[in-house]
Parts: structure tokens; C-alpha cells; sequence
């Protein structure tokens, strides 16, 4: 019992169960809202640097391990979760691996079928500073993305709402982020809700871990500017890549200034692993129905 002396000590204090428990209950707002100031600050970091090449690559790095550090550390504080499984050391460097090799041959295999229907105009070639550079950078774009969209939003959705329903809110929402690019579309935002959105959280729902998305949206992105140095998702101009790929066409074939996530070539090259992951799922028991009132 309170002393009246000391009335304040009535209250909850910021490390009692009930304030734990206060903060728990707002823990998606908690977390949304601050992955969110994450991906916006490192971004912002990544400007800034950017003009100096030799320091993009460890700095972009440095953030999206800074970035996952501090997501465990969110989830701990704010959700009281001692381990934090999906971001654990199990398999993760596996599944990074695995996530790499498949979200670059994805990408080199849109980018060949461009090149077969005769999407390709020019190539040239580009800045190995920029290939080095443009690592660091999707580095971190790739983490706090799939920090924010698979790890907070679709996870929390996903347990109230069940896999179906978190699947295409979160996809939507993906897609919805895309339409601030300087050069984005509607088509643009909803190609890449369909490929990007879906195969990413598919990637997520077969092995309950973010090192497969994040393997895979890093080495989709990296191969796409890194490499081939074409437009990302509708930015204002094309990334620095190690080629320079200069593309024509029907927007049907090319994805027009979205660049060639907005292809129609790109719904069905993602198409494949997307089912595949999704039947895994499936088949392992991970696909979860509504929480039941």
C-alpha cells in the first residue's frame, strides 16, 4: 500500500509488468512507427555518403546490421520476446546465401527474356565504384524493408488476421510505399505488390525467418542496378551499375520509366518461385487461419 507520503508510488513504473504490459499492447503502432524512422534515417545516410563511392559500400552495410541489431532489441523491449526467431543465427547464413543466388538469377533471368523479345537498345559499360556502391545501399534498403513489411507488419497482421488476409494487406501496402518514386505508375506499385510483395512474403511464410527475403529482395535489387544499372522501382534516374543496359519497347515488355519490375515478364518469372514457396508452406503446416474471436 501506497504510503501518503509518496503517492506517485501508486503508479506504474516504466519497467513494471503492467507498464510492460501497457506498451505491449501498442506494440504494432510502437513498432511500425519507429522501423519506419529506421528506414527513414538510414536512408537519409545513405544520401548523404553517397557522394563520397568509397564509403557506400561499408556504411550501407554498417546500417542494415545496426538496423537488425536494433529490431531485436525493439522486439524485446516492446513485445517481451527473449528470442527473437526470426532474425536468429539459425541457418542464417544459409538461407542468405540461398536468398541471394535466387533473387539474382530471378532478375538476370527477367533481364534475358528482355533481351530475347528485344527489349535491350544499348549497353555499355558502367562504374565499378557504382557496382560496389550500389551493394551497400540495397544492403540496407533490403533490411529495413523486410524488417518493417515482413517482420512487423505482416507477422502481427498475420496473428490476428491469418496468413491469407496479412498477405495481401502487407503486399498492398509494399506496393502502396513505391508510388512516392519520382517516376512511379499505378501498374508500377501493383507489379511490384504482385511480384516483390507476394514472392517476398512467401520467402518468409515457407522458413518463418527474414534471412530468405532478405537474400532475395537484396540480390533482386543488386543485380537490377548493380549490375545491369537500369531504373529501381520508378526512381528519378537509373543506378550506377556495372553496365549501363538501356531499354526499349512496350511498357507491356520493358516496364516503361518503372523499369522492368513493371513488366509483364516479371509477374511470371516471380510467379514460379512464389508457388513454390507457397506450397512448401503449405505442405510444413505454416499457412495459419484467423484467430478465432
Amino acid at each position: 500500500m501506497a504510503s501518503p507520503e509518496h503517492p506517485e508510488s501508486t503508479l506504474p513504473q516504466a519497467g513494471s509488468a503492467t507498464g510492460r504490459g501497457r506498451l505491449r499492447r501498442f506494440r504494432f503502432p510502437v513498432l511500425l512507427v519507429t522501423l519506419f524512422g529506421v528506414m527513414v534515417v538510414t536512408g537519409g545516410i545513405n544520401q548523404l555518403v553517397s557522394p563520397v563511392p568509397i564509403l557506400v559500400l561499408p556504411v550501407g552495410v554498417g546500417l542494415a546490421v545496426a538496423a537488425v541489431a536494433c529490431y531485436r532489441r525493439l522486439c524485446r523491449a516492446v513485445e517481451l520476446r527473449p528470442d527473437i526467431a526470426e532474425v536468429g543465427k539459425t541457418a542464417r547464413w544459409s538461407q542468405l546465401r540461398r536468398g541471394t543466388l535466387l533473387g539474382a538469377g530471378l532478375f538476370a533471368g527477367l533481364m534475358t527474356l528482355i533481351a530475347v523479345f528485344g527489349g535491350w537498345q544499348e549497353v555499355s559499360w558502367g562504374s565499378l565504384g557504382g557496382f560496389l556502391g550500389t551493394a551497400g545501399l540495397m544492403a540496407t534498403v533490403a533490411v529495413t524493408e523486410e524488417l518493417l513489411f515482413r517482420g512487423v507488419v505482416f507477422r502481427i497482421m498475420e496473428e490476428r488476421t491469418g496468413t491469407v488476409i496479412a498477405l495481401v494487406v502487407s503486399m498492398l501496402l509494399f506496393g502502396a510505399m513505391h508510388l512516392v518514386n519520382a517516376k512511379a505508375t499505378l501498374w508500377g506499385a501493383l507489379a511490384i505488390a504482385l511480384t516483390g510483395g507476394v514472392m517476398l512474403a512467401a520467402a518468409y511464410i515457407a522458413t518463418r525467418s527474414l534471412w530468405l527475403p532478405i537474400g532475395l529482395h537484396f540480390a533482386w535489387n543488386f543485380t537490377q542496378a548493380g549490375l545491369f544499372g537500369v531504373t529501381v522501382s520508378g526512381a528519378e534516374v537509373p543506378s550506377e551499375g556495372l553496365l549501363n543496359v538501356t531499354l526499349s519497347g512496350s511498357s507491356a515488355l520493358t516496364g516503361g520509366a518503372f523499369g522492368p519490375e513493371a513488366s509483364l515478364l516479371a509477374l511470371l518469372v516471380c510467379m514460379v518461385p512464389t508457388i513454390l514457396l507457397l506450397r512448401r508452406a503449405a505442405r510444413t503446416g505454416q499457412i495459419r487461419r484467423p484467430r478465432q474471436p
